[in-house]
């Protein structure tokens, strides 16, 4: 109760104090000295505040200005020193217009670099007058938190869209796909590594418009985003959509297309939802000899289609990888094996795809054996088996390899830990897998490569997902960053990627 009272004192109302009233406390990582965002500082009393995205609290709680003030310093993959009592904290002498900078150690891999949606993020940084890099740091379209992201370039923008959105007014928000738009880097847009300036598409209320409220009842989701180029030579953006009822139900899905001038998604193709096989992921584009393809990652890219308007629409033309027999079903399940008794994989039409839950059955079923499984990542440290959840790959020039970045389903945080690995082909073999980030009892899922946003020839990739305390089993949200999307960046040059 106390925690929460003095979360309470902490909300005030931007412009109802001069800047100069606050303490500002900035948390750095000692290693590339910007600013951490989502570090907790938690003060003998239990009152707590967390670090915005340029890693800025604005401290200002009457009864503890111009006193010494000992904060505890966590978060998550980063480390403060313990003292010799074991605790991990500092001391500060606050005092109205003051500021002091707390340098943390990044354990995690990965730099987590700033929040890309919800309500304030910048909101310490606007009460302490710095400059922020965003055109709505504290609020836009009143989006206060948005589940998992898909993007796509089209007409000379990023077209962003979410699944299920918060807003101020009510626990119910948008549940039929809210998007917005970003100039291309290099353009105008802003620097990834400082931010993401959404310019959303906003209804009448002021708040973020539904863009693909598909007919029927409950919420639209939508993925597999991809733009591609019909025979007229114009540029179309589709995405599968699919239709929730209860208990988080698919009971309809098909294939929607961007109509640009209405920024709303149109039905174009209602599937079959006996077919075995249809758009599901993350997709990039690659010519595999003659032929050019869209490849949908989830983790894997086991699904692809040729990359032409009419084959996008067509389940028929849909091919998976896999070691299945062509026509095999989840309740029919037949390996496909040569005269020696070896796997035979290749791709295959009308064929149910490779997924973990039907390795796991057919090596329960004494079928396959565990050496032969598909899906098998070792931790690079300690030998582990990794089970791969939701994820994304693309092509890296820098490594001149494959990249998959994905969560864990399970491990030391469930969903929370997020993992790299490399392949010379997109089908493999995919082994080694080396954790990039952690997650204390928290989940981060769907993470999503930005391949657009990549730097110095791929050196440098950024990954959002999104952050949130369900699932995870922890029973307190962080205030402004639970259910939103948080960036992070990779050096691909770091030795422990090789390992």
């Amino acid at each position: 109760m106390i925690s929460s009272v003095c979360l309470l004192l902490t909300t005030i109302t931007l412009g109802a104090q001069d800047s100069t009233e606050y303490f500002k406390i900035t948390v750095v990582d000692e290693q590339t000295n910007r600013g951490v965002p989502l570090v907790e500082l938690r003060t003998v009393n239990d009152c707590r505040y967390y670090t915005d995205s340029a890693g800025v609290v604005a401290f200002h709680e009457p009864g503890l200005m111009d006193k010494t003030v000992h904060f505890f310093v966590s978060s998550h993959g980063y480390e403060f020193p313990a003292d010799r009592f074991g605790i991990r904290g500092t001391q500060l002498k606050v005092s109205p217009g003051g500021s002091a900078t707390i340098r943390i150690k990044r354990n995690n891999i990965a730099e987590r670099l700033y929040r890309v949606t919800g309500g304030g993020i910048y909101r310490d940084s606007e009460l302490v007058g710095d400059e922020v890099p965003i055109a709505h740091p504290v609020l836009g379209a009143q989006v206060l938190g948005s589940d998992s992201v898909v993007n796509a370039k089209f007409q000379g923008r990023l077209y962003w869209f979410w699944g299920d959105t918060n807003r101020p007014s009510y626990p119910l928000g948008n549940f039929h796909v809210p998007g917005a738009t970003t100039p291309l880097p290099g353009s105008q847009g802003v620097d990834p590594s400082r931010g993401v300036s959404l310019n959303y598409f906003i209804g009448d209320d002021g708040f973020a418009k539904e863009t693909a409220h598909m007919p029927g009842k409950g919420p639209t989701w939508i993925n597999g985003l991809v733009t591609l180029t019909d025979k007229q030579g114009n540029e179309r953006m589709f995405a599968k959509y699919v239709k929730i009822k209860n208990s988080l139900t698919v009971y309809e899905r098909g294939l929607a297309e961007f109509n640009n001038d209405e920024k709303v998604f149109e039905k174009r193709q209602q599937f079959d939802m006996q077919a075995p096989l249809y758009p599901y992921g993350h997709p990039f584009i690659h010519r595999d000899g003659d032929m050019e393809y869209v490849y949908f990652a989830d983790p894997y890219p086991l699904v692809r289609v040729n990359a032409n308007v009419e084959s996008l629409q067509d389940l028929e033309q849909y091919e998976t990888y896999s070691c299945l027999r062509q026509g095999s079903r989840e309740k029919q399940l037949e390996l496909d094996r040569d005269a020696n008794g070896k796997l035979v994989y290749a791709w295959k039409k009308d064929t149910t795809p490779w997924t973990l839950q039907i390795q796991q059955e057919l090596i329960k079923q004494g079928r396959l054996k565990e050496e032969e499984a598909y899906i098998h990542f070792e931790d690079s440290e300690t030998g582990d088996t990794v089970l791969p959840s939701r994820g994304s790959v693309y092509w890296n020039d820098f490594r001149k390899k494959w990249v998959m970045i994905f969560v864990q389903f399970g491990g030391r945080s469930f969903l929370g830990e997020v993992w790299f690995a490399e392949a010379d082909d997109l089908t493999g073999p995919w082994s080694k897998a080396v954790r990039i980030v952690t997650h204390d009892k928290y989940s981060f899922y769907n993470p999503k490569q930005h391949p657009f946003f990549a730097q110095e020839d791929g050196r440098f990739i950024y990954f959002e997902g999104t952050y949130t305390k369900t699932f995870s089993g922890n029973d307190h949200p962080t205030p402004r960053y639970d259910y939103n999307q948080i960036m992070y960046r990779l050096d691909l040059s770091d030795p422990r990627l090789s390992q």
